[in-house]
């Protein structure tokens, strides 16, 4: 029961690479293995974190059978045939945002993993952060009462020329929705506790055919709404304002977080978040400190937390979730090409 989950990496993206570094000190994770189609680029990998092996293929590291999870950082179309994969050859799989592009598909992972006897759980590693715990632990409290509304955005600068970018490759799930909205919209869902029943988007393109920036409208069942904005041509921002009928609160959600400007050697950041308890501008904001870290360490140790615990329960939660992330991101997609309101079933 205590003995550490052993992880194989499939792929040597440049996410992968801060995902082991952050992992090496877990005393409940140990990294095994690494596959690239590129073996030089895996022994490569492998060597410059000590890792037991090295695979020149993926098929390869699916049949290891010193490796029990996987992590999954491929690029987004990528996931769901070897997330399937994956289940199909008995592992368990922590696998990168988004978990993939529809509702359907997304249904399909969760099938093949529970026929399987595997766990399966899409990362976003602000999730597994304590601050997290502690927002929801806020609004379930009822600190700033009933949830009216949510505002969430992610951007980031991604220069024009670097046109070889993944994230400005259609085919491999490219664009400022995939790779930044989803993180506003897990946040949304989050806290919303449902998918909502209807979304408006709106989208400005790169002559590749991806959305550079996308702002949407998300309206729910009960009268409730959300409003998401991505994008890959401003300046770093990352921050979400939930707003109920008793109070505020402020996060800025991010990955991995310092105590203290300075601290981490990885460049990582205190991570603000704030509440006020009341509806009057007079009443100043507290500011909320949890624990820091790794989002990456925090998220791999949660998911071995489950395996281990066999929690199934937890796992069909975060299943529902991700499965109406996928709907919403269809849906907001669809919206964006057509221009039209697009209903959610």
């Amino acid at each position: 029961m205590n003995k550490r989950l052993k992880m194989g990496v499939l792929g040597c993206a440049k996410i992968a690479h801060g995902f082991v570094r952050d992992v090496l000190p877990s005393d409940q994770v140990e990294v095994v293995a690494v596959a690239s189609r590129d073996l030089c680029k895996a022994q490569a990998f492998a060597a410059q974190f000590g890792l037991a092996q090295a695979w020149g293929s993926y098929e390869a590291l699916l049949a290891d059978p010193n490796v029990d999870a996987i992590y999954l950082p491929l690029p987004n179309t990528m996931h769901a045939p070897w997330a399937m994969a994956a289940a199909r050859a008995g592992k368990h799989v922590l696998c990168e945002k988004p978990l993939t592009l529809t509702r359907d598909v997304a249904q399909d992972m969760f099938d093949t993993a529970r026929q399987h006897g595997v766990m399966l759980l899409e990362s976003f590693p602000y999730y597994f952060q304590p601050q997290t715990g502690d927002m929801l632990a806020l609004l379930q409290s009822d600190a700033i009462g009933q949830v009216r509304s949510v505002q969430a955005s992610f951007g980031f600068t991604l220069a024009p020329e670097a046109t070889g970018n993944i994230r400005f490759n259609p085919d491999l799930g490219g664009g400022a929705l995939l790779d930044a909205g989803s993180y506003p919209l897990s946040l949304i869902r989050l806290v919303m506790g449902q998918a909502p029943v209807r979304v408006m988007a709106q989208s400005s393109w790169a002559a590749s055919g991806v959305d550079i920036s996308t702002m949407a409208t998300l309206e729910y069942a009960d009268g409730r709404r959300a409003q998401l904005m991505c994008a890959m041509d401003v300046a770093n921002v990352r921050r979400a304002t939930i707003c109920g009928t008793a109070g505020t609160l402020e996060t800025e959600y991010l990955n991995h977080t310092a105590d203290a400007v300075g601290q981490s050697p990885y460049g990582y950041l205190p991570s603000q978040m704030r509440v006020r308890r009341g509806i009057a501008n007079t009443l100043a904001f507290e500011d909320i400190r949890s624990p820091s870290g790794s989002g990456f360490r925090f998220a791999a140790e949660a998911f071995a937390k489950v395996v281990r615990d066999k929690d199934h329960a937890a796992i069909a939660r975060a299943a529902q979730a991700s499965i109406d992330n996928a709907a919403t991101l269809q849906a907001l997609a669809s919206s964006a090409r057509s221009g039209a309101v697009v209903e959610l079933t």
